[in-house]
Formats: structure tokens, sequence, C-alpha cells
């Protein structure tokens, strides 16, 4: 619901705010006051076309800033969700919406509090506002709302079909797509599985091991190396533990005996010195180990020239894998357990392809018989929605006018059904109904708007409507049924009209008047909010020009007293 507008350096309106409220709310005041500004502003705020024309003389800029609470239902969640793509911040359910035109005639826009592309500002408008003018017909029935309209119109009948609709629709688009994917790229995954199969079989004839690369690489270097390593060990077994043949070798083993010799006469004298003694022996003993040792490795190592060729040929199969399928070894062999996988897959597109098809052609069947039934209670609502709207427009003083809801049959399936629906409106006997831009004129199109928008009304849940001059060429008892409907309507939404009648504004709700002032130089606008008294007064002066007339404020007093009895009694 809109809140409030406020309007500055627009046109006449310097400065002027609108503070609007649930149910019907009127604007009215003389001509040239400034209602057509009201209008324009709005339609600024709502992502209309700016021109820089409006702007104030005297002033840079025209600023339109509104207030908009959201509310739910499901073209609140769908602006709340737009307006949240675009960065704009909600603060408890409220939106702040801001147009700025600089009199050079650029504009810019802004949506909870972030700068956005004035479309945004439009796409908001399409699930906030319908506006309904004259001479600014901002949003006709869309085809698409038309058909979702119709759709809530008819109730269960269309939405329980519907439901298991689309659930089927989407499912066979999902199988479409999968069915395109699988055939478009036939060759792409032939070619694919033969690659697959090669290497498969290239890496099963070499059957390598996880880890034999670097076990392999080790290996060949020490045969590689063998007579150095068996002379090193050699060597060094004999700098530890000399021959027992060789008598006048010194060695590291005979040194560390004879160090522990020299300690252990004394070592009873100085627990210091058994300490040192005691690590003497354990140096012995490790000394012994390792030179044991040294000797079983050097008597190990052999020089193998058939091993080390088996070896090197081997590991130039091993890269011959890696260059292809991975750094090592062990990423060759999870490259091949991925690619027996996908080859199982590929290997089952025939299989898959026929089980593809056949769902869906049972989802087409399926489908074909949903449709069948949703077309036949749209076409049953149409008829029923067309009888109710030409009688609205009988009451509207169009007695003659009549719509024709147009059920037609689609080509092929698509999410919204086998259906394509139209509005189509005729003004009198003999005349073709025509879609509803071409077939109504101004005034006429107002009406069969709030005649739409009053059928419609709890089944198409626009938050707003806005009507310019929708009581254009009527009067009298026309003008009453006029506002009657507008009261009607603000029971399901809210609803804002500028109108020059009084029968119309009698059914206000909210009241607001474009008051005008001139101070010899500059002529500027502001707006007020009436209570009963200047309601009266108001109402008086759109009857007779004459807002103190007895007569007129009688009058005045009477129009109110059966609007209110009208709406009371609508409301029961």
């Amino acid at each position: 619901m809109l809140e409030e507008i406020r309007i500055r350096g627009l046109g006449v309106i310097d400065d002027a705010q609108l503070e609007f409220g649930s149910g019907l709310t009127v604007v009215t005041g003389e001509t040239g006051a400034g209602k057509t500004m009201v209008l324009t502003g709005l339609g600024l705020l709502m992502g209309g076309r700016a021109d820089a024309g409006a702007v104030r003389a005297g002033v840079e800029r025209a600023v339109v800033e509104g207030r908009v609470s959201l509310g739910t239902g499901d073209a609140a969640e769908r602006a709340a969700e737009r307006a949240a793509e675009a960065g704009a911040e909600l603060e408890d359910g409220e939106l702040l919406l801001s147009r700025t035109v600089l009199a050079g005639g650029r504009s810019r826009a802004h949506v909870g509090g972030r700068g956005a592309p004035v479309s945004l500002l439009g796409e908001l408008a399409d699930d906030l506002v319908a506006v309904h003018g004259q001479s600014d017909q901002q949003r006709l029935l869309r085809a698409s709302r038309q058909l979702n309209a119709l759709d809530r119109y008819a109730g269960d009948a269309v939405a329980v079909p519907f439901a298991e609709y689309s659930v089927r629709y989407a499912r066979l688009r999902a199988v479409e797509s999968e069915l395109d994917e699988v055939t478009s790229q036939a060759r792409e995954r032939v070619r694919e599985a033969e690659q697959l199969r090669q290497g498969l079989e290239e890496i099963e004839s070499v059957d390598p091991q996880p880890g034999e690369d670097a076990a392999l690489q080790a290996e060949e270097e020490r045969l590689g190396h063998a007579d150095a390593l068996r002379t090193a060990a050699e060597s060094a077994h004999q700098c530890l533990s000399a021959d027992d043949t060789v008598s006048d070798q010194t060695d590291a083993t005979n040194l560390l005996a004879l160090a522990r010799h020299a300690l252990d006469g004394e070592r009873d004298h100085d627990p210091d010195l058994a300490s040192l003694a005691d690590r003497l022996a354990e140096a012995a003993y490790l000394v012994g180990d390792v030179a044991a040792d040294l000797a079983s490795y050097a008597s190990s190592v052999d020089t193998d020239p058939e091993r080390l060729a088996a070896v090197q040929q081997r590991r130039a199969t091993l890269t011959a894998l890696t260059r292809k399928y991975g750094d090592d070894i062990d990423e060759v062999l999870r490259w091949a357990q991925t690619g027996s996988q996908r080859l199982l897959e590929l290997d089952g597109d025939d299989e898959r392809v026929a089980a593809l098809r056949e769902e869906r052609e049972t989802l087409r069947a399926e489908l074909g018989e949903l449709a069948a039934t949703i077309t036949g209670a749209r076409t049953d609502a149409a008829a029923r929605f067309a009888e109710d709207v030409g009688a609205e427009l009988t009451a509207l003083a169009m007695p003659h006018a009549r719509i024709v809801v147009d059920v037609r049959p689609r080509d092929e399936l698509t999410a919204t059904g086998a259906d394509e629906v139209e509005i189509l409106f005729s003004a009198h006997h003999g005349a073709q109904p025509r879609s509803l831009d071409k077939g109504a004129s101004g005034g006429e199109l107002s009406r069969l708007m709030l005649a739409v928008e009053v059928v419609f009304a709890g089944a198409d849940p626009v938050p707003t409507f806005v009507f310019d001059e929708v009581d254009a060429g009527v009067g009298g008892k026309a003008a009453v049924e006029v506002g009657s409907r507008l009261a009607k309507l603000a029971r399901h939404a809210q609803v804002l009209v500028v109108t020059h009648l009084p029968q119309v504004a009698a059914f206000a709700d909210r009241h607001l008047k474009v008051v005008k002032a001139d101070d010899g130089r500059v002529t500027t606008s502001g707006v007020e909010v009436l209570d009963e008294s200047g309601r009266v007064g108001e109402l008086s002066r759109m009857l007779a020009g004459l807002e103190d007339s007895a007569s007129a404020r009688a009058h005045a007093e009477e129009l109110l007293a059966t609007a209110a009895a009208s709406k009371d009694a609508a409301a029961v």
C-alpha cells in the first residue's frame, strides 16, 4: 500500500505531501490547481518517462519521494524479492522510493536508499500499482496477467489440475533438456568413450602398482651406484672395526675400549667419572652395532646389470603413462578409476536415450489430458467473467458494451497450459470485439478497467489502483454507480482516484484537495486533507461552484449520507 508521497518542484507544485490510507482516497481541486501534477509525480515514482518541461520554473530539479508498505501476498513478495536483489533495504516491511528529474532532463532513481536504474521502479510498479487513466495508461491488462487472473477467478477448477500440470511440465522440460544434451553431443560422446577405452587399455596392459614409480626410482639409484655404495660401507666398517687379522690397525672400537678401560680403574672414586665410563660403554655398544650393520650392508650390495636394465625399462614404461594421465602413478590410477566410471555412463547412453524418450511421450500424454481439463475450466470461467463484467458496464452507463474473453488453443504446450487468453471489447451492438487498447476510447477504457478490476478484485490482488478521470463522460446516477464500484474495489485494495464529480468523491474514505495559491507572481499548489466539514464545502463547490451555498451544502450532505449508507449496506 502506498502510504505517502512528497512532491517538490514539479509543475505548479512547490512542495506538497500526500498521506494516503487504506480504502478509497479521492483527489479533487479546481481546474489548473495541480491534480495532474499529482498523477505525474506518481507516474515518475512508478518508473514513468521523465519530462524536463515538468520541472518547476526557477528550480534545479523536481523530486518525488514515496513510502510503500509492502504487506503480504504474492505481489508484495515479488516486489520485496526484486528490491532485495537490487540491494534495497526494507524497514519494517516498508520500501522508500525516490525519483529526481533535473532541469536539464536527466533522471535518477533510488530504491530502499540505494541508487537504482529507473527501470527497477517500473518493475516494482507492475506488482504494486495499477494505473488507469485517459491520457496515460501505464498498465493495461497484459496477456499474461489476464490469463493468471482468469485462473484465479476460476478457482479450484483450474488450480487443482494446474498444480499437477506444473509438476509434470517441469519434469518434461528436464527430460527434454537431458535428451537434447545426450543426442546432440552423441558424436563427442563416442569420441570421448573411445579415448577412455584406449587410455584404460594402455594402463591395464602396464598394470602399474601404487607407489611403484617411487620405489623403482630408489632401486635404480641403488643399482646404478652399487660399487661405490659397497666400497663406502666397507671403508666405514674398517674405520669402526678393523679386521682381526690386522693387529696394528687402530679403529674406533679399540679406541673406545681403551678409553673405557682407562676409566674403569678409577670409577669407584667419583660418581661423575663413573657416569662418563657408562656413556663410553654405551657408545662402544652402538659403534659395534653400526659396524655389524655396515658389514651386512656391504655384503648385500651386488652389481646386477640385468636387473638395472629391467628397472630402467620399467621406469620408462611408467613415465609414458604419467606424461598422459597424471604427475605420478597414484594419479594415473585415480584417472583410471574415474575413467572407468565415466565409460560406464557413456556406454549406457543408448538405454538412457530410450528411457528418456519413453518418459517424454508419457509426460506429453498426461499433460495433454491435464491441459484439456484446464482449457475447459478456463472456457467456463471466461463466460462467467464476461457476464459479470457486462453487468458492471451496464451499471457504469455502458449498457451496450460487452467483452469477450477469448480462450484460444496454442500450437504447443507451455508452462501455462495450451491456451492463450485475451480480453476483447465491443462498445456497442454490431461492433466487432477488439483488443482492449484498440476497441475502447479513453473514457470507455477507464470505466472498462474499473469494471474488470472490480470483477477481478480478490482474484488478481494488486495492492494499489489509481484511476484518472474514470468518471469522464458520465453523470447523474451513472456517476453514483462509478463511486459505488470504486468503493467496492477499495474493500480489497487501496484505490486512489482523481475526480471532478461530487457523486464519486462522496464515497471516499479519505479526501485530499489540491489547493492553489497565487502571490501575484508565482502560482503554487499544496494538498489539504479534508475533514467532514471540509468535504461538505468541497462537494458544494463541485456541485454548484459555490462552497457557501445553503442548497449546495444540503445536497453535498445528502450525497455523503447516501454514499455512507450504500457502503454500509455493501459491507453487510
